[in-house]
């Protein structure tokens, strides 16, 4: 076996930035079910479902702020240091901030928008940096790729909704900062991609049943089940280059669009 060999057969390392109990969590059960190395990022990673994570499925848990550029860069080094360098990296922070959601655009204060557009857009730019400079030094797999960057984003990414105009700024400009990377990464090997997740997302709670906070239950598959998301971000990532996806919209199956 060749060095190249060696070091392409060694496990994928999965970065997920943005730590919480739904696709978050759903991405990185899937993920170490499928023998990858799974670290999560998260601003508190005491979270009782990260420390759940950390004992079922062997996942480390990291402290950061991902709108801080020094946080993000420590937490790659960490990260590389750790458990190798990544190859599957996932941004997965809404940026709302508390106060902000359902605001008229007059009522909005500036430094909330702000705040959102910082959390949101401006972290997935510092994400996608760090993870384009660690990916572009790594060997090539089997299929010629040397990572994958995947977005969450939200319905707001394709339309502004009335009372959500600092929300539609942060993830319309997540979408284009994730287009003019696909465009300039994908030539380099590094497989770029968002997923507007047009639905509420339900998790799965302690009775075992799907929930939404503002939506309620889900009755008949109405929301999004995060652990079919977790499935189509794999799939994302082990797609062949000759057939790339960049943009894949999720929705139920009765979602009004």
């Amino acid at each position: 076996m060749t060095e190249t060999d060696t070091q392409t057969s060694l496990p994928d390392v999965a970065l997920i930035v943005g730590g919480g109990p739904g696709i978050s969590s759903s991405c990185a059960r899937l993920f170490a079910k499928e023998g990858m190395r799974v670290a999560v990022a998260a601003r508190n990673p005491d979270k009782p479902v990260l420390h759940t994570l950390e004992k079922t499925c062997g996942v480390r848990r990291y402290a950061c702020d991902a709108s801080d550029p020094a946080s993000v860069e420590l937490l790659f080094g960490n990260v590389a240091g750790e458990l190798g360098a990544p190859t599957l990296v996932v941004h997965n922070i809404d940026g709302r901030v508390p106060g902000i959601f359902r605001k008229g655009l007059v009522d909005v204060e500036p430094g909330m928008a702000f705040d959102t557009i910082r959390n949101s857009a401006f972290s997935a730019f510092l994400v996608g940096q760090q993870a384009a400079r660690r990916m572009r030094e790594n060997k090539p797999n089997a299929n010629g790729a040397k990572g994958t960057i995947i977005f969450t984003n939200a319905s707001a990414a394709l339309k502004g909704y009335p009372l959500s105009g600092a929300f539609a700024m942060a993830c319309h400009a997540k979408a284009g900062l994730a287009q003019s990377m696909a465009r300039e990464l994908m030539p380099q090997g590094i497989h770029v991609a968002t997923v507007p997740i047009d639905a509420a997302i339900g998790w799965t709670q302690e009775d075992g049943t799907r929930a939404h906070r503002l939506a309620g239950t889900s009755v008949d598959d109405n929301l999004a089940d995060p652990d079919h998301i977790a499935q189509t971000y794999l799939q994302l990532h082990r797609q062949h280059r000759s057939t790339w996806a960049f943009e894949i919209v999720l929705r139920p199956w009765v979602e009004k669009w």
